[in-house]
Order: structure tokens, then sequence, then C-alpha cells
């Protein structure tokens, strides 16, 4: 029999603490209490208050989620609420997404979650995923893995060892600020990928790139993206916190042209 011990709200601190590669004394100093107190709290050998859970998750600026497994871990209720997309008090939100998306149009827009599935997209997001197995597609469809995968946008993406490697750097950056073994998981899959082209370890601007575009092949020609992630500013749920909006923008005259004739 496998006896599985939750961690405490010490092993939680000190795991971010050492994640965000902090000393007792940074945090100490940064959180404006003293390190004797910071050790007990770690150590067990002094329970914090609830404030002072709160407190500390603010100064290691961990995600809604985390903020409320160490609170949990200290014995506390979880403080933000996960409502799912789809329930009465998340009316508001999926409206306001979907405002977004639809004014976006005629240009290509998606919502993600946290782990980069697809919540919604506009009416112009078939013109990117034409040619994409059916398969990737069902849910919960994976906007990386469609991206990248042999089946899905890769074999259409001209310039596909360029946007490999900033949708990778992406999503290093964020498993690095999340810890989240889900997403450590997708970054592993997606580096098993094929790839033929050059991957870039650092972006550099192509003549007269002012951001890394997407370049995709079409029937009329290559067309050319760049994109925005939007969130928002004030998340007090934890799914609202874990949405983006990105939404493509053409970036040469042809790609407006095709985008607005339909």
């Amino acid at each position: 029999m496998v006896v599985t011990t939750q961690p405490t709200v010490g092993d939680l601190l000190r795991k971010w603490r050492q994640h965000r590669r902090l000393s007792q004394l940074d945090l100490s100093i940064q959180a404006d209490i003293s390190t004797r107190h910071l050790s007990f709290v770690e150590t067990g050998r002094s329970a914090p208050s609830r404030d002072m859970v709160m407190h500390l998750a603010e100064q290691l600026d961990l995600p809604l989620r985390e903020r409320n497994q160490m609170l949990m871990a200290a014995g506390y209720a979880p403080v933000y609420q996960e409502r799912a997309l789809d329930t009465a008090p998340m009316a508001v939100i999926r409206d306001a997404v979907r405002q977004v998306l639809l004014g976006h149009e005629p240009y290509p827009a998606i919502a993600v979650d946290r782990q980069w599935n697809l919540v919604d997209g506009n009416a112009a997001l078939p013109l990117m995923l034409a040619e994409v197995d059916p398969a990737l597609l069902e849910q919960p469809a994976n906007a990386l893995r469609i991206s990248l995968h042999p089946d899905g946008m890769a074999p259409r993406i001209a310039n596909l060892g360029e946007w490999r490697g900033h949708l990778l750097g992406r999503l290093r950056r964020q498993v690095e600020h999340t810890a989240d073994l889900g997403l450590s998981e997708l970054l592993e899959e997606l580096l098993g990928y094929p790839c033929a082209d050059e991957v870039p370890l650092v972006e550099h601007p192509g003549p007269g790139d002012v951001v890394v575009p997407l370049r995709l092949c079409h029937e009329s020609g290559e067309l050319a993206f760049f994109s925005t992630v939007t969130t928002f500013g004030t998340p007090l749920d934890v799914t609202v916190a874990e949405l983006a909006i990105e939404a493509f923008f053409p970036a040469n005259q042809h790609t407006t042209e095709i985008l607005r004739t339909g």
C-alpha cells in the first residue's frame, strides 16, 4: 500500500521560494518579516496566519490556483473560486470573450485556457485550420499541438523553425512561472515533434520584421500574421485568471486583402 503524503504549507513555501531562486533572507526582506519567522514557517515550527499565507503568496507572485493550494495546505479554505466557464456567474466573462473575438473579425482570434486548450474561436479561424487532421480538433483541442503537430498546421507554416522556437519559448516561460506539471509534459511532447527547419535558440528579426511572424502557406500565396495576447486585468477567479485571447493581425497588405475578401 502506497501512502501519499500531502505537502505542508512549509513544503510549498520552500518549493516556491527555491523555484523563484530566492534565499530565505531575500524573501524575508521582500515580505518585510524576520528570517527566523520565515524559517519557522518552512520547518513547521510556526503556523502562519491566513493573512501571512496570502502575503507570502503575493510576494512569490503565485498564480491564483497555487495560492489556493497553499492556503489549503495551511488549513484554510481557498479564497479564489474556480467556476466553470459555462456556468451562470461566468456569463459576463463568456460575453466579453465572445465580443473580443467577434470584434476582431475578419482576422483570426482564439481563446485558450491555462493548458492552451481552445475555449473559443471566431469565424476567421477555419482559414488557419485548413488541412488540420480532424482528430487534433476534437475536444480538448490544444492550440500548441494543432500548431506544431506534423498532422496539424506545421506542414503549412513556411517559417516552421522560427515559429516553433517562438511557441516553445513562450511555453518554457509559462512552465517556469507556474511550475505546472501538465505544461511540462506538453512541452516534452512538442519537443518530440519532427522539424526539418533549424529552430533558433534566440529570436532574430528578419529584414523589416518588428515581431516574430507566422508565415502560412495558402492557395493565394503566403499569408503573414503577428499576434497580440489579452488577459483579464484584475481576475479573482481561477478560470478567469487562466484565460487568454490571442488575436492574429495581418502583417502585410496581401494578407489583409485575402482576409477581408474571404
